[in-house]
């Protein structure tokens, strides 16, 4: 029987995409060449304090952009400024990674030494963007901290790439150390689509990727202590071989357990040498090709087992002659097998709108059928539902709530993502989003006011969700005309009421009118209510001016009608204004529902 494609989890998949085209080989001749013409031009006097060099290489087949510190950075560089620094103190003076936060995550935070090494080229990111040809893959790739500068112009170029249309970049970074708190970490590992950007290659013998990993974070402890928290794929490398994972915490316990302590001042060329061997390994193999079958979690455990701890061999862990080195292992084993399962499950619980779509549709469409049905009834969608109590009325809450459920869901999803990516999904579904606040929330509003103890629905009983559906469309769309246009005015009959809360304002109309038709009214509250009736005018005026209101507000048993009963009878026969004018001749409601009603 054939094995299967090989995939640990989807890292490998990338990992064994990148080895197998070459591209390691590309980003490290790449480094090399850039630190030889670097060499040559400083000789061997270079300035006391690193500065950041870059090369752009426009290949036949793609653009590489690599990133070099030199001089290299020593272990007490990367440690002395090893400080986070927040988004939010960048806010005014280096916004560049603000549109990464979040509501639920509003702040980031960036390593000082990585992030004022990428200040110092801020003159140079229009020139190094200006290089990406959008019909080549772009790689981007550094060592060491040069790695770290790769990864931040990387994430640079979330907020402004369209994947779309446009290649996604892949960083491809030697020996980085790690350059963001759990933040950073959420932000990035939370979408696939930024996460498959990075591969970090590791090697067991370099210290600078495990600088700045908390060292009272015992490994294969639950503990989340760690200030700093890795994003991306890390390709994990030994002699014996090389395995590959992406869960953050499975790579902290990792980067620990697999280093092989080298000498305290370590050449940045041994470091080198190290990768350079790396590199010519992996020309000759797949990663952990022992263990590529898919994992199966209806398989019993010990195969999920197997397959770690053939990965933990390939990365020179779990050696025989390292016995009082491999005591901790089984703890580790179990932790990794855990985050393993959690990441699966994880991917499989992600709110994925399209899944669930051809649903909605359906029950969009049934709530069609129901506003045709009740417009035949004479009565209208909005007092059918209100006054209802038929069989349809019941299935009708049934897809409310469901739809409410949806939307609930796909506006705290895009709540929760950041700016340009929440931006991007708000775009592609407010027209869905508008459509259905405009066909459910009216149903809401029957449902509050049915009872007739109620008031101030916009205020008090309104759902966040539809504030932010409407929020989205006015941020969307451009500002109307002054008045509408032939088709609009040709479709009036078939159209949804644009505001979704008219209805709100037909009762609290309503309940006005009863209030003025009391006694015991005081005149100031009688003058509070009458305010408010002549702003209903208004706003009821300048609706149908545009036609933004259906002709089923003029259907004989609708809660409109019913409210200019009880207004007739305040206001009498003298009273004038442009709403009651138009509301007195019948005949103008006619004209309304095919178009031809004109407003002066």
């Amino acid at each position: 029987m054939g094995r299967s494609l090989a995939t640990f989890s989807s890292g490998l998949e990338l990992a064994n995409f990148v080895v197998s085209s070459e591209l390691p080989n590309h980003s490290w001749a790449a480094i090399q060449n850039l630190y030889r013409e670097i060499s040559q031009q400083e000789g061997l006097s270079p300035s006391p304090s690193p500065s950041v060099r870059f090369k752009v290489e426009q290949k036949p087949n793609c653009t590489i952009i690599t990133f070099l510190t030199w001089p290299a950075c020593s272990k007490d560089y990367i440690q002395g400024g090893g400080d986070l620094i927040s988004s939010s103190t960048l806010k005014e003076t280096f916004p560049l990674f603000q549109f990464l936060c979040t509501k639920d995550n509003p702040h980031v935070s960036i390593n000082k030494a990585a992030l004022e090494l990428f200040a110092s080229i801020r003159g140079s990111l229009p020139y190094l963007k200006s290089q990406i040809d959008n019909s080549k893959p772009l790689i981007i790739t550094g060592n060491s901290l040069g790695g770290s500068i790769a990864s931040l112009f990387t994430l640079s170029l979330l907020e402004t790439l369209d994947f779309s249309t446009t290649k996604c970049p892949l960083c491809i970074t030697f020996g980085s150390p790690l350059i963001g708190d759990d933040g950073l970490q959420e932000a990035i590992s939370k979408y696939p689509t930024w996460n498959s950007c990075f591969l970090h290659v590791v090697s067991d013998q370099d210290p600078i990727p495990r600088l700045l990993i908390s060292p009272h974070n015992p490994i294969g402890s639950d503990s989340q202590t760690n200030v700093y928290k890795p994003f991306g794929t890390f390709l994990l490398c030994s002699e014996l071989g090389c395995a590959c994972f992406e869960y953050s915490q499975s790579i902290l316990d990792l980067l620990k357990a697999t280093y092989l302590e080298g000498p305290e001042n370590q050449n940045p060329n041994q470091v080198l040498e190290l990768y350079e061997e790396i590199i010519k390994r992996l020309r000759c193999k797949e990663i952990c090709k022992d263990s590529t079958q898919v994992v199966r979690w209806d398989i019993v455990t010990e195969s999920l087992q197997a397959n770690i701890i053939t990965q933990l061999e390939a990365i020179g862990l779990l050696r025989p002659q390292q016995q009082q080195q491999n005591m901790g292992i089984d703890h580790l084993i179990t932790n990794i097998e855990k985050q393993e399962k959690k990441l699966v499950f994880m991917r499989k619980q992600g709110f994925n709108p399209s899944k669930e779509l051809n649903d909605m549709k359906v029950r969009m469409a049934y709530l069609e059928w129901y506003k045709k049905m009740s417009k035949d009834k004479k009565t209208g969608y909005y007092d059918n539902y209100k006054n209802g109590s038929h069989t349809s009325d019941f299935e009708i809450t049934k897809h409310k709530r469901a739809l409410n459920n949806y939307w609930v869901e796909m506006v705290d999803e895009a709540e929760k993502r950041p700016q340009k990516e929440g931006a991007s999904f708000r775009t592609r579904w407010f027209f869905a989003g508008t459509n259905y606040r405009r066909m459910i929330e009216p149903l809401e509003i029957a449902e509050y006011y049915k009872e007739g103890h109620q008031r101030d629905y916009i205020n008090q009983g309104r759902s966040k969700h539809y504030k932010k559906l409407e929020q989205w469309l006015n941020e969307t769309l451009e500002k109307p005309a002054s008045g509408p246009n032939y088709l609009k005015k040709q479709n009036v009959a078939s159209n949804l009421i644009e505001d979704s809360c008219f209805w709100a304002h037909v009762e609290e109309a309503f309940i006005s009118c009863k209030l003025l038709s009391s006694s015991e009214l005081s005149t100031d509250h009688r003058d509070k209510e009458s305010s408010k009736l002549i702003d209903f005018e208004n706003y009821v005026y300048s609706l149908m001016k545009n036609y933004a209101v259906s002709p089923e507000i003029f259907l004989r048993q609708s809660s409109f009608m019913k409210w200019w009963k009880e207004y007739k009878k305040i206001i009498g026969t003298s009273y004038s204004s442009r709403l009651t004018d138009l509301m007195k001749n019948v005949k103008n409601y006619d004209r309304y529902a095919i178009g031809d009603l004109e407003f002066p």
